[in-house]
């Protein structure tokens, strides 16, 4: 996760060149598909929100989306004390998808709503953006001073839309905590089911974003038998080039 969060965060470094590499146009014209000439997330905004305010509904969805910085590894903690004899496979099946989305953040930098709409890209500026981001107004709301050494923490990376891995790692983890039980698996899947709305409705991510997100867990969740070998494989390199540099 160290390796990530470093692959994650590291292209914006330098944001000024990031932002000359920075794809904004596909993922608007495919959510204007879907939403039928409007991106959904502004489609429900203009329908449940308020400028200005922050509604107990979109409380509650901001507060799923911070939730989810412990849902990934919360889920995998659950199948190792539940079922231990899965845990291998099931904390590979979730590190691959952080791992190999961190990929397509540095090929294909893409940009959310909420910063395709800051920057004119969804319509005029005034009298508001198209699409608010809703958490950044409730954090300060909420936290007080204390909410920008938070988001300092946890913003990371603006420009990394594309897959959405909130949604890809939620879905993962509600089909390891499916393979536990009936009863962890339906808290799996409604809390992801209830991010992906977060999610766009918030202007964070885009639809596509998410059906990307799906496809990629997805991939990971067939393709975990026959990668298991070749996995292995590069783990026992690993290993020896650790032991031989301790020796060094």
């Amino acid at each position: 996760m160290w390796a990530y969060v470093a692959a994650y965060e590291m292209p914006y470094d330098n944001p000024a060149a990031l932002a000359t590499r920075v794809r904004v146009r596909y993922p608007i014209v495919a959510d204007r598909l879907i939403g039928l000439g409007v991106v959904p997330s502004a489609r429900l905004q203009r329908a449940f929100s308020h400028e200005g305010q922050i509604n107990r509904f979109e409380r509650v969805l901001v507060w799923c989306h911070w939730m989810w910085f412990l849902v990934p590894h919360g889920s995998a903690a659950y199948v190792l004390w539940r079922r231990p004899e899965r845990f291998p496979g099931a904390a590979a099946r979730t590190y691959a998808v952080f791992d190999l989305g961190a990929i397509f953040y540095w090929a294909i930098p893409t940009a959310p709503p909420w910063w395709a709409a800051a920057h004119g890209h969804l319509g005029e500026l005034e009298p508001s953006p198209p699409v608010r981001r809703m958490m950044i107004e409730y954090g300060e709301m909420f936290w007080g001073d204390r909410w920008g050494d938070l988001y300092d923490v946890l913003g990371g990376n603006p420009l990394a839309a594309m897959p959405s891995l909130h949604f890809a790692t939620s879905l993962m983890a509600a089909n390891l905590l499916s393979e536990t039980g009936p009863v962890a698996g339906t808290v799996g899947w409604l809390y992801a089911g209830t991010l992906g709305l977060a999610l766009v409705y918030l202007g964070e991510h885009y639809a596509v974003d998410l059906l990307a997100g799906a496809a990629l867990a997805q991939t990971v969740r067939r393709n975990a038998g026959w990668a298991s070998p070749l996995v292995r494989r590069v783990a026992s390199v690993l290993h020896a080039l650790q032991v031989a540099a301790a020796k060094a």
